[in-house]
This record gives structure tokens, sequence and C-alpha cells, in this order.
């Protein structure tokens, strides 16, 4: 008998998770600032039954800016403040450079083969139109979080200014 595959909310970190460093990457702990209201929008994901997946670009690490050990130490942090979260993917490479760095898919697909998940039962929430083209991709309903209304024009299927207000759109 075949398991039913899995619901998955993918979620983009620097400006949806943890506020975004404009200009600059969060390379430590002290830099890694959780947005408001993150915690209780993911326990009410997890109350729905998704699944929840970062998928994040670092190319700070391709730069030489951080390390990948530097990268797995904020993760840690992430994970100890928000245990909800399911699993990381993450791509340290600069662009143009592979086949993971969004809007690329690759970090989705390897995250379907590894928890069994059904793409036209998942969400893709991001702060860019990368985040958004990645998810459209693979068949995710997309949502772009936009901090001001010059933000507005996206190919994402829905709009949101924080997380949270993602629970109501679900």
């Amino acid at each position: 008998m075949n398991n039913p595959a899995n619901k998955a909310i993918f979620l983009d970190r620097d400006g949806v998770i943890n506020k975004k460093l404009e200009g600059d990457y969060v390379k430590s702990t002290d830099e890694f600032e959780l947005l408001p209201k993150v915690k209780e929008a993911l326990i009410e994901f997890k109350n729905k039954g998704y699944l929840l997946i970062v998928i994040t670009n670092q190319q700070g690490i391709g730069k030489g800016l951080m390390s990948e050990n530097d990268l797995k130490i904020v993760h840690n942090y992430m994970t100890k403040l928000l245990p909800e979260i399911d699993d990381i993917y993450y791509c340290p490479h600069l662009d143009g450079t592979c086949n993971c760095r969004k809007p690329k898919n690759e970090m989705l697909l390897k995250a379907k083969d590894k928890w069994n998940i059904d793409f036209n039962k998942s969400w893709m929430i991001g702060d860019s139109e990368s985040d958004i083209i990645c998810g459209n991709s693979v068949g995710c309903k997309t949502v772009k979080i936009i901090r001001n209304d010059r933000e507005r024009k996206t190919n994402s299927n829905y709009t949101s200014k924080q997380l949270f207000d993602c629970i109501n759109i679900l």
C-alpha cells in the first residue's frame, strides 16, 4: 500500500523567517533576528498538517563572506528557536554556477524525494520573485511577502505583509 504524499510549506529564510540584512548576509546568531509572530505561524501550519521546509540561497558562502560551518551554527540556532521546522535546504553557490540556486528548483526536488511531497498540495512562501518562480515551476501555490505597496507586481498566487497573515490564505 502506498503512503499518501505529504503537503509542505517551503519557506524562504531571510525576509520571511528572520530579518533580512539589506546588502549583507546573516553570518552569525547575533545577526539572526526572528520576524514578528513567525513561531506562531509555524505552529499553526504544523496544526494544519504541513511539513515545514526552509529553502534558502546563501551565496555569502560562495562569496567567501562566511563558511558552511557559520551557516550551520545559524541554522542550528534557528531550529532551536523554531523546532517546528522539519528540514533545511540551502544553496551556497554563486549565481549562475549551479542548478540549486533559486529560481531553479533542485532544492525543492530533493525535498520532494526525501519527504514524499505532493507539490500540488504545497506552498512556497518567499519575499523575492526568485522564490515565486521556483515554487511556480513545480506546481506549488505561492505567496509573496511584500514590505510595501511598490512591491505588488508579482507572479505569486497571493501576497501577504508577514508570514503570520498567510494562515488565512492557506
